[in-house]
């Protein structure tokens, strides 16, 4: 019966390893990817080049910006400072922002933040761009606090916002007292010995890292920091990591140790409904799909080339995550693919083009 276990694991390694090798080619920008079952990794490895002028290939430690699944990280943050008695999930922004506009300001809590049900501006249209060569968290004030229009009213409705999770880094700077990444590491990297992975910063070396790639014609060209205005955001997408780093955060996440297990377990709950159609809630950092045995934990990523997704299924101690750099593979399509080896229900993961970041 063992024998006949391990060679089912085996051959399911093996449909993967063969899918993977299709899709992301060793001569091409690739992707690394780690399987969680029963809280063990059962699969890990990369695929592809790093670094197309380097020729640097992907391994499980290679870092990858790790794009909105940097959102995850900012929301413990966010729920560790209430915790501590810091700020309140119902505290407003003009709390924190005073010459915000206060008919904005006075009605948008740190919660609707974290859910997405703010209605605040997106600021990309509202920036100078020819003032920055880079374009940061705290450059966002200038941009939109004497905005006084909204999408909706606060608490009504669902609209994915990156505006909202970089105010957030601020309001953590604020409340503690720290730099973002530096709070982070404090609080989340050094504790998890997540030693390689840092949030972007001025000054930031980062060390075997993978470059991301927008694809055009089956021809590569660079996508990343240096030619996106807002790659230097913080609190929604700031965050590189790699496979075995990240693999830390997930063991906490599912141990219970090291991490608040009450915290996490906020943030994986159901906190403002998407689609009751479906069963699509956000918790705060986390998309949440399905109810009971059928219920999924999921976040993906895109920004500069890269595209990353998490998927876990709790009833099953499932996990499976993939950084990638290149910009023309569906991670959604492939995780559900990989689902079906592993033999993971997920019909209750729903791509739409309303809740992808």
């Amino acid at each position: 019966m063992l024998m006949g276990a391990q060679a089912l694991a085996q051959e399911m390694n093996d449909r993967l390893d063969s899918l993977m090798l299709s899709t992301y080619p060793n001569d091409k920008p690739g992707a690394a990817i780690a399987i969680v079952k029963n809280r063990k990794v059962v699969f890990k490895k990369g695929y592809g080049i790093a670094d197309l002028d380097s020729k640097a290939i992907i391994t499980p430690s290679t870092n990858f910006n790790i794009c909105s699944m940097t959102k995850q990280f900012t929301a413990y943050c966010t729920l560790k400072l209430q915790n501590q008695g810091k700020l309140s999930l119902d505290d407003r922004l003009i709390e924190f922002f005073p010459d915000f506009t206060p008919k904005v300001a006075g009605a948008i809590t740190i919660r609707n933040l974290l859910t997405h049900s703010s209605g605040i501006i997106d600021y990309y249209d509202h920036v100078d761009k020819g003032r920055y060569t880079e374009f940061w968290d705290k450059d966002i004030l200038p941009a939109i606090k004497s905005i006084d229009s909204i999408y909706f009213p606060a608490g009504s409705r669902y609209r994915y916002s990156n505006t909202a999770y970089c105010l957030l880094s601020l309001i953590i700077e604020n409340a503690s007292g720290k730099r973002f990444p530096e709070f982070v590491q404090d609080n989340i990297f050094n504790p998890l010995k997540m030693d390689n992975s840092d949030v972007i910063h001025h000054g930031l070396e980062i060390s075997n890292r993978a470059f991301g790639y927008a694809c055009e014609n089956n021809s590569f060209k660079i996508s990343d920091a240096k030619q996106s205005l807002f790659f230097s955001t913080q609190g929604d997408g700031g965050i590189y990591t790699s496979i075995d780093d990240y693999l830390k955060w997930i063991m906490a996440i599912q141990s219970g140790k090291v991490l608040n297990p009450h915290l996490t377990k906020e943030a994986q709950s159901p906190q403002f409904l998407i689609d009751s159609r479906d069963g699509i809630s956000y918790g705060f950092g986390w998309f949440i799909a399905g109810y009971g045995e059928d219920r999924l934990i999921y976040h993906p990523g895109s920004n500069g080339g890269f595209r990353t997704i998490v998927l876990i299924k709790p009833s099953q101690k499932y996990s499976v995550v993939i950084f990638s750099n290149r910009s023309d593979i569906d991670v959604e399509d492939l995780v559900r693919r990989v689902n079906k080896i592993y033999h993971i229900d997920d019909k209750a993961f729903v791509k739409s083009d309303a809740i992808i970041p």
